[in-house]
Formats: C-alpha cells, structure tokens, sequence
C-alpha cells in the first residue's frame, strides 16, 4: 500500500530529527549533543583570546558528567591546558577555611553568636570609624554591639579589605594590612586591633579580611597551624593532594600561568607571579592552590551534605546551615542596594536567592564563591548538581564564568 504523498513529506520532515534525537544520550541527565555547545563555545573564547586556557568540570548524581580542558596552560609556549594543571585559587580559600572553622563549630567549642574577642582577646576594645572633624582628626564611636563569629562568617563584622577608596583602606594600608605584604595571621590580627572598624557590626556587607579572622580562630581553637589543621582534617581525608598554599618551588611546572590584560584587547603573561609567597605565609582571605579535580572533591563533599565517598568532613545539617542566608533583614543582598537582592550571603559562601534576578540559569539554594584570577565553583542541592571552573586570567573574567554557567545549564534536560 502506498501512503498519500502528504504523509511521505512528514515523514521525511521528521527524519533529521528522529535522527538527532536517537543519536543524542543523556549522562546523569546532560545532553550529550549539547555538551558539545559547551565545547565549541569555550573553543571560541580561546580562538578569540578571551583566554588563554580553562577547566570546567561537573558532577551530578554522584557522577562526573564532565571533565574537560581547553586552550592553553602557557599560550607562549604552546604548553596544552590539561585537566591536572594547578591554579591559584585566591579567594576560593574563603570556602574551605570556612569548612574547617565549621568541623571545630560541630565539636561545640563555640557559638556563632559568640563575639570575637571572647577567643580573640586583642580585638576586646574595637571602636568605629565615625568621620574627620574640622581640624582632620579621626572621630571614632563606640560599637552598638561587638562582632561575632557569624559576622566574621558572612562579612558583617565591620572589618574592610584594605583595596578600596573609603578612608578606612587607607588606614589599612597605613597598617600594612595587605595580603601581600602580611607575614603571618598574627601579625594581621596584631594589626586589626589597632585599625577602627568600618561600620557598625552587623549593619552592612563589605568583602573583607573576615576569613583571616576566621583561621585565627581555627588556630586558638584548635592549637594548631592553619594549615596543618586543613592538611589533616580536610586535604588528606578527602584525598586532596594537589592542593596546597601558594606556589611551591617543586610544583610550579604544574601551574597554568596567569594571564592579565594588555591594554589592547588581548591577554599577556603575568610578569611576575606573586602568589609565590603564599607559600611560606599561609592566609584565609587567599593563598590555596589546586588543581579542578581537587577542588570538585570538596564541592562533591558539600553537594554530599558533608561526605564524600565514605568520609564525612561536616553533618548534613552544618551544610544546610551554611549554604543558607544569614544576612539580617536590613541587609537585602550582598549588592547593599547597587543591584537587584539576587543574591545571600551565608557561612562563607554566597548563596542564590533569585535566580531570574541574578540573571542567568541557577537554581535557588545554590552556593559557592570565586576567585579573583577567573575560578569559581557552584553547588546546586536542587539540581544535585556542582561544577568547577578554572581559568587563570587575572583580574577575574566575570563574563567567561557567566557564559560557562549558562552552557552548562543548557545542557541539563533531564
């Protein structure tokens, strides 16, 4: 029986599409086919010279679903971006000494609500930067209330960074409260002590040393190094061995070099790198490295409610307390009124509240943090997904993590 030459065109009409979707598998709920966007739209970034080289990997249920390197780790050298190479993480330390913070919290040494200067004595007499009178000398008032550990946990403590324009970073750097120039998280701590605060307690968000603050404590609390306390109670346990401070001597052939603008649209090599000395002088606000893989076991940890594989780092109810906001309610979003309350602040890591207002594919709940050379990681309880991305271009390419956030979401359909 012959079929009416109508049904014969629909028939062929659907074929290419038939076709395509028998052709295309899902891995833990990706599309392969459009997996393959991702590819050839970071391919482009790199043909282009938006960078120079990336790593994006993604887990979900449980499974790496992708895992890829492009582009080049030495562009110069044309050395190929593999999935192993090391990258400064910069304020992707803030997360981890978190954590660690976190594991000591569980063990009931202290209370969020606990203020600072019950561990940390040097900071008992704090006062609040108030202006300049007419003769140009610093007014300072006392704080309605001391900073505590929870506002040392979300940036709320009154401490600034030191980088910006307010008069307070002058102070700082008056003080020598620079990460590149402190020696040692007692000497910051020794130094913080004698700078006023730059706001009430608890009355704004400002990025600041607070995470400083934060592995001085996981020193008094726990009698041990900082780094020795991550090493034994984070890094080993979860097999985390290319993690590591700054840029060790032994290592450093194993790094991707850090790209920076040069003034004409293009990138060229960081002349000198820097980040070296976090070697030796160990520090929360920055100063961990490591490679993509690494840094996906301790997102998968998170994404895990605390355990990866058998090991449990925190319960799951620490993890559901961190990635929640716990910014107060005059404090609307980490934007402080210049942007839409997109986006929380919780125990070290920001946290989306609004997704369509954030302006790109996320999912409410989700949480995580960036560094400052182009690295970011995300951790979607709703999606049970996470994802790292690391690209060494310095200052942070925001609009490389926004598309590769966008790409890996488009590729999600199950």
């Amino acid at each position: 029986m012959k079929l009416p030459i109508h049904n014969i065109l629909i028939v062929l009409l659907l074929l290419p599409l038939t076709v395509i979707a028998a052709q295309d598998e899902t891995i833990a709920g990706f599309s392969a086919a459009r997996l393959t966007v991702l590819d050839q739209a970071i391919q482009a970034e790199v043909d282009a010279g938006n960078i120079a080289g990336i790593v994006v990997a993604v887990a979900r249920h449980g499974e790496v679903v992708h895992n890829k390197a492009y582009g080049f780790a030495d562009r110069e050298n044309r050395q190929p971006m593999t999935t192993d190479k090391l990258f400064r993480l910069y304020s992707m330390t803030k997360p981890i000494t978190s954590v660690a913070l976190l594991t000591l919290y569980e063990q009931g040494l202290f209370q969020l609500t606990d203020p600072l200067d019950m561990y940390i004595p040097q900071l008992s007499d704090l006062k609040v930067f108030a202006g300049y009178d007419s003769s140009g000398n610093m007014l300072l008032e006392a704080p309605k209330r001391k900073p505590t550990i929870q506002d040392a946990f979300r940036h709320t403590a009154g401490l600034s960074g030191g980088l910006g324009n307010h008069a307070v970073d002058a102070i700082y750097r008056e003080h020598g409260l620079l990460m590149f120039q402190l020696d040692s998280l007692s000497q910051e701590i020794e130094q913080l002590a004698k700078v006023p605060l730059r706001y009430q307690p608890g009355e704004e968000w400002v990025y600041g040393l607070n995470h400083d603050i934060q592995a001085y404590l996981v020193e008094v609390l726990s009698g041990m190094p900082f780094n020795e306390y991550l090493k034994q109670v984070i890094f080993e346990p979860l097999g985390m061995n290319d993690t590591m401070f700054g840029v060790p001597r032994n290592r450093a052939k194993d790094f991707a070099r850090v790209y920076q603008p040069n003034g004409d649209g293009g990138l060229q090599p960081e002349a000198e790198d820097g980040y070296a000395r976090f070697t030796d002088h160990h520090f929360a606000t920055l100063s961990l490295s490591s490679s993509t893989g690494d840094y996906l076991k301790f997102a998968r940890m998170l994404l895990g409610g605390g355990e990866l594989d058998g090991v449990r780092i925190l319960g799951r109810k620490t993890v559901d307390m961190m990635s929640q906001n716990h910014l107060p309610e005059t404090i609307p979003s980490i934007n402080n009124g210049t942007g839409p309350s997109a986006t929380g602040y919780g125990l070290g890591v920001s946290v989306t509240l609004d997704a369509a207002k954030a302006g790109n594919m996320d999912s409410p709940g989700s949480f995580g943090w960036s560094g400052a050379a182009t690295t970011t990681f995300r951790v979607d309880p709703l999606e049970d997904m996470t994802y790292v991305i690391n690209a060494q271009t310095f200052p942070g390419n925001q609009a490389i993590l926004n598309k590769v956030q966008t790409l890996i979401y488009q590729s999600l359909v199950e």
